[in-house]
This record gives structure tokens, sequence and C-alpha cells, in this order.
């Protein structure tokens, strides 16, 4: 059964929003005004992009039968608020634990990369609804702020895709890795390739080159 416990409820809200604020202040800078304007537009692609990679890897650790856990990591959010000052966010707010005996590689592997396939199908939908949106959003104010928000959506699902997917540490790319290196080089290089398009092309680029416009 896909349970929570109180504290890892709390745990994912105090997550999603200093997370969420990070990436407000990484795009606004350190305007608070603009911080404040940007932080509810932020919360819907870093929201749905953290919380939805978290239960990607504790709903598959269950589905195998594992108990898992979302738990805070008090030092790697104050990192990253302090590195989106910086120019970039080091996002490491928390992670699922994963209570096992034993686990082989291969369903290790699974289970960490739920969370990257997570965010590349989200940074998807993202890019689909803001070139659907994208016609009505040059003389809708509406739609425009949707624009914004699926943009920012598949910027940042993208970053994280691929940050989670460097084989360093504790992060979810070493598991893949030592579970399957072709997929680790498939993934990570849809993940990388969506990123660097996102941050030299711009998604309205994109958007522009999908519709043939």
């Amino acid at each position: 059964m896909f349970k929570f416990t109180s504290s890892e409820v709390k745990d994912l809200i105090i997550a999603f929003f200093v997370i969420s604020l990070c990436f407000a202040i990484l795009y606004a800078g350190r305007n608070p005004s603009g911080i404040v304007a940007m932080l509810p537009i932020v919360m819907v692609g870093v929201g749905l992009g953290f919380i939805l990679h978290e239960l990607g890897h504790k709903f598959v650790s269950m589905k195998y039968g594992y108990w898992a856990e979302f738990k805070l990591w008090p030092q790697g959010l104050l990192f990253a608020l302090i590195s989106s000052f910086f120019g970039f966010v080091f996002a490491a707010p928390g992670a699922v634990y994963t209570y096992a005996n034993y686990m082989t590689e291969e369903i290790n592997g699974k289970i960490s990369i739920a969370g990257p396939i997570v965010n590349i199908v989200l940074a998807l939908v993202f890019l689909a609804v803001a070139t659907m949106i994208y016609p009505s959003a040059l003389y809708s104010g509406t739609s425009a702020l949707i624009f914004i928000v699926c943009s920012l959506g598949f910027s940042i699902n993208s970053f994280l895709a691929v940050f989670n997917l460097i084989p360093i540490g504790n992060l979810d790319g070493s598991k893949v890795l030592t579970w399957n290196i072709g997929i680790w080089i498939v993934t990570i290089a849809i993940a990388g390739i969506m990123t660097a398009l996102s941050m030299t092309m711009g998604v309205e680029n994109i958007v522009r080159l999908i519709l043939g416009i």
C-alpha cells in the first residue's frame, strides 16, 4: 500500500517550498518583489518536478515490496539556498530511503531511474503544453502566463533529470550506471540534450522550431 508518515509529509512540504524559493531566487535575482512574483510560477514546475520525482522512487520501491520514506537533508537545503545566490542550485534537499535487507543492482537501478524518468516525461509534457498554447500566448495574458510556467517547467525538469543522473556520490546516476550502462547513457543523453537546448536556444525558440514558424 502507498502510505505516507506524518514526518514524511512535513519533510516533503518543507523541501518543496525551500527548493521552489531557491529557483525563484535563481530566476529573479536578489530582488525581493521579483522573488515573490516568481515563486508561484516556479512552484508549478519545481513542485511537480520535485514531488513526483521523489514519489517515483517511492512508488517503484513499494512496488517491489520495500518500505520507502522521504527524509529531509537540512544541510542540502541550506546549500541549495546559498548556491541560488551564486547563479546555480545544488538541488539535493533530501531523498527517498528504501529499507531492505537485500536488494539486487537491477532493482536498485530501476528504483533510482524512476525519478529522472518522471522529470523527463514532465519536461516533455510542459513542452507539449507550451507548444499548444504558444499561438494564443501572443495576444492573451492568461496564455502568456501559462507559457511562462510551462517554459520554466521544461527547463527545470530537464535540469533536475540530468543533475540526478550524474554518477557521483549517492545521486541516482551512480546506481543506474552500476545496473545498466546502456540505459544510463540513453537517459542522461536525452536529459542532457533537453537541458542544453533550454539553455542555448530557449524554450520559445524550441517551440517555434516545432511549429515551423
